[in-house]
């Protein structure tokens, strides 16, 4: 069955070209042009993909993203952005928009992101040896509801986090480096810093560490990445 993508772009011009060559590629498309309509046809959950544009009527792109990730929906989101700046590419992106194309685009890269997007999606969606729940130091995670139970109480994570948790536990024992998390999670080399990856570690310290500054189970190795032990170590 072929994936469907929701189309959310008041430009009827561009709507139109992306159907053509979405649908060339074996993509059904479902086209609306503009954000409060956007939301409704994200709840109907007859979508796997959101080709979203940023300035739309009704609700913008932003507050489109922000309310569906609010309300726990993590359909896949590639935000279409006129906008040629890093503020707004990168605030697209923390609102929990999964990457971005700039206008105007070339349809080839389009397709491609698109097509990366999909493999990322079906990647998290197949779970580790382990199953979908992952244990360690006293905590459980369910990696399928972005949910923890921790010696501290009940977590709600991200998905990059899970995806990063799952990404380390593929690979226990072995070191994962920023550049294979930045390419496995986000798909892209643009966004986001290694920085930000760092920052999203000691997050996840601060729930799964009994000790975030001598941690057991979350190493860092230095000048190369991250390291997943899931009985305690301490670095």
């Amino acid at each position: 069955m072929p994936e469907r993508i929701l189309i959310v772009e008041d430009e009827e011009h561009i709507a139109a070209g992306l159907k053509l060559n979405l649908e060339a590629e074996g993509f059904e498309t479902f086209h609306v042009a503009d954000g409060l309509k956007a939301i409704a046809e994200i709840r109907s959950g007859k979508h796997d993909l959101v080709l979203l544009d940023v300035m739309l009527p009704g609700a913008s792109g932003f507050d489109v993203c922000e309310q569906i990730r609010a309300e726990g929906n993590h359909i896949p989101i590639l935000f279409l952005t006129a906008r040629d700046s890093d503020d707004a590419r990168v605030r697209g992106l923390e609102l929990g928009g999964d990457d971005y194309v700039t206008k105007p685009f070339s349809i080839r890269e389009l397709i491609v992101r698109i097509r990366a997007m999909f493999r990322r999606s079906e990647w998290y969606r197949k779970a580790p040896e382990q199953g979908s729940a992952l244990s360690f130091g006293g905590s459980k995670i369910d990696l399928s509801a972005y949910t923890a139970d921790t010696p501290n109480g009940a977590v709600t994570l991200t998905q990059k986090e899970c995806m990063i948790l799952k990404l380390l536990a593929e690979h226990e024992g072995h070191v994962v480096t920023r550049d294979q998390i930045i390419e496995q999670v986000w798909g892209y080399d643009r966004y986001p810093s290694t920085r930000t990856i760092d920052n999203l570690i000691v997050r996840l310290r601060k729930f799964f560490e009994e000790d975030p500054r001598n941690p057991r189970h979350l190493h860092t190795v230095y000048a190369a990445g991250y390291k997943f032990t899931q009985a305690a170590v301490s670095e």
